[in-house]
């Protein structure tokens, strides 16, 4: 076990980053194909093929999901991930052709380096090339690039946010895993401890402080816009139908609710897409899956911030002073 999501069979993961201009793009791919699923619970979305993966229609697999940097311009990475697998001749049969089906989702990180610089098409391939099933790096690289938690107080105030990765492996021998990209507008908080883990830099002293406790004090409670969006990828090998991944996708979401405060606010587009392999051949329940699912999804978040290092002028958590 590697602690990531490529202990499940049929995952790799890729990054392209850019730390001179603080944006990256990482790819998940399931070149064999995985059942899919998405839960959009954020109120400011940016995504590609998410409607697809929805029960009730056509297609029932996915053979990717991209998440990128460089807000809405980013998506634009998911045409070098299609070209990556319809070279290798990796798609949905229409025809003579075969079309790859990549959903994909963004976040915003125009801020923090260079705002002309975007993942675009090449980006996205060059992700692909450097998928493989091993170790996943954290930090600092790919989707988590540019990203930033704890915005309240404005960018001056906020703490490196990142990419983190997870696995659990249940009982009956079915691996869980999660990656996540991790640009709160809200702060990091370990579920286990109830510790904030990263968040808005106190201004009078050390430490963080409550996100929610700023909003209640402000004018007009307002949350900063933009800036903001958690976007992830669980994955299982055991064999669920499109509805049942759905479900999944949905639980896993209370992974964003479990370490992220506060969650799925006007600001931000999070997003959680799910793949099933059907690697695994026995008998699947779909609520252990869905449950573990969040669990992994939190402690990917909170891996995310603390395997982070600074930035662009933004402190990392391991950075920051503690009261």
């Amino acid at each position: 076990m590697k602690g990531a999501i490529t202990d499940v069979a049929g995952i790799r993961v890729g990054h392209w980053t850019d730390c001179a201009n603080g944006t990256g793009c990482t790819v998940v791919l399931c070149e064999e194909g995985a059942v899919g699923g998405v839960d959009v619970r954020g109120s400011a979305p940016g995504t590609r093929e998410t409607d697809l993966l929805r029960p009730g229609n056509l297609v029932q697999e996915a053979h990717a999901v991209l998440l990128s940097g460089g807000s809405a311009f980013g998506l634009a990475a998911a045409d070098g991930v299609m070209r990556y697998l319809e070279e290798r001749g990796i798609g949905f049969g229409m025809r003579d052709i075969r079309v790859p089906i990549v959903p994909a989702a963004i976040l915003f990180d125009l801020g923090v380096g260079g705002s002309q610089v975007r993942p675009g098409p090449e980006e996205g391939y060059q992700a692909c090339l450097a998928a493989s099933d091993g170790l996943v790096a954290e930090g600092n690289v790919g989707a988590g690039t540019g990203a930033t938690v704890g915005k309240v107080l404005g960018p001056d105030r906020m703490t490196k946010g990142g990419i983190g990765t997870a696995s659990e492996t249940l009982g009956d021998g079915v691996t869980v895993g999660a990656i996540v990209a991790v640009n709160a507008v809200g702060e990091v908080v370990d579920p286990d401890t109830g510790e904030i883990v990263a968040g808005a830099r106190n201004p009078t002293g050390a430490g963080f402080v409550s996100s929610i406790d700023i909003m209640k004090r402000a004018a007009d409670g307002a949350v900063p816009a933009g800036g903001s969006t958690t976007i992830g990828v669980v994955a299982t090998d055991a064999r669920l139908t499109k509805e049942q991944v759905n479900k999944v996708a949905q639980m896993a979401q209370d992974g964003l609710a479990m370490a992220i405060r506060p969650a799925h606010t006007m600001a931000d587009g999070d997003v959680v897409f799910a793949l099933a392999t059907g690697r695994w051949e026995g008998p699947a329940n779909v609520t252990v899956i869905g449950a573990v699912a969040a669990r992994v999804m939190a402690r990917a978040i909170v891996r995310a911030v603390r395997q982070a290092t600074g930035l662009l002028g933004v402190p990392a958590a391991l950075e920051v002073s503690q009261p």
